[in-house]
């Protein structure tokens, strides 16, 4: 995720041009299945402590990706970009948590659906005597 968000940021903020459009689909398809495995996984753990109460923590835990993007604006603005100044910064902070926002709703509802799924698969297959 880093080497990719380094090329996209270059290429937003830094007036590079991207021309690797099929490798950027295919990292941010892989992004998706990965983070919902990984959100799966964790309400594995959480189910098997009796927790059923898994709604939000995989909305929240798939979600968390949008936050780790945010993170890295902050790297990329103080020691990768050459901006300075008040607009320039309420421009690119704000689009930038516009965006990691979408990522985190994107990211969450992806990871939720598939625990849904999940949750509903092992809960069926469940034999009541």
């Amino acid at each position: 995720i880093y080497i990719e968000l380094h090329y996209i940021f270059a290429s937003m903020w830094g007036h590079q041009i991207y021309t690797l459009f099929g490798i950027l689909l295919f990292a941010f398809i892989l992004l998706i299945i990965v983070t919902s495995f990984i959100s799966v996984a964790l309400l594995y753990f959480q189910l098997a402590r009796e927790d059923h109460r898994w709604w939000w923590s995989t909305f929240i835990n798939a979600g968390m990706t949008g936050l780790f993007i945010y993170g890295y604006s902050f790297f990329y603005y103080f020691h990768r970009s050459g901006m300075s100044g008040m607009l320039q910064s309420s421009f690119y902070f704000g689009y930038m948590s516009i965006i990691s926002y979408a990522f985190f709703l994107m990211l969450g509802s992806a990871g939720f659906h598939l625990c849904l799924l999940f949750t509903k698969h092992i809960y069926s297959r469940v034999k009541c005597d």
